[in-house]
């Protein structure tokens, strides 16, 4: 029990300390991570399992589209990839339907290579 207190604090001290450019990372492999999951759940025939980290992906889409800076031109495109991985969680949460998951989770794992090449470039400059 003791393990898993200290793994927590160690979880939120480390997101009370990341930089937003982090924390966008940390988003990104979270929502690969519980699709990932989901995926697992379906093979499993585990539907529970696989809606709830569903759900958790989604929420994490979610999170990027409201905390978008529609100042910036390239908004309206970001906002249009993450409407269109929204919509296709939902489909593939109720057909529970994997290649959807996985279709998804190579739109992720883009965005988050180039998240993390940005974040290398930022720091080199």
């Amino acid at each position: 029990m003791a393990d898993i207190q200290a793994y927590a604090q160690y979880n939120n001290s480390k997101i009370m300390t990341s930089s937003p450019a982090e924390l966008s990372l940390m988003l990104y492999e979270g929502a690969i991570k519980f699709c990932n999951i989901a995926i697992m759940g379906i093979e499993q025939k585990d539907i529970e399992k696989a809606h709830i980290n569903i759900i958790k992906a989604n929420n994490i889409i979610m999170e990027f589209q409201i905390t978008l800076d529609h100042k910036y031109p390239i908004s309206q495109e970001f906002e249009n990839v993450y409407s269109y991985l929204y919509d296709r969680l939902i489909e593939a949460n109720i057909k529970k339907d994997k290649e959807i998951i996985e279709e998804v989770l190579l739109h992720l794992r883009g965005m988050r290579d180039t998240w993390k090449e940005v974040m290398r470039l930022t720091k080199t400059a």
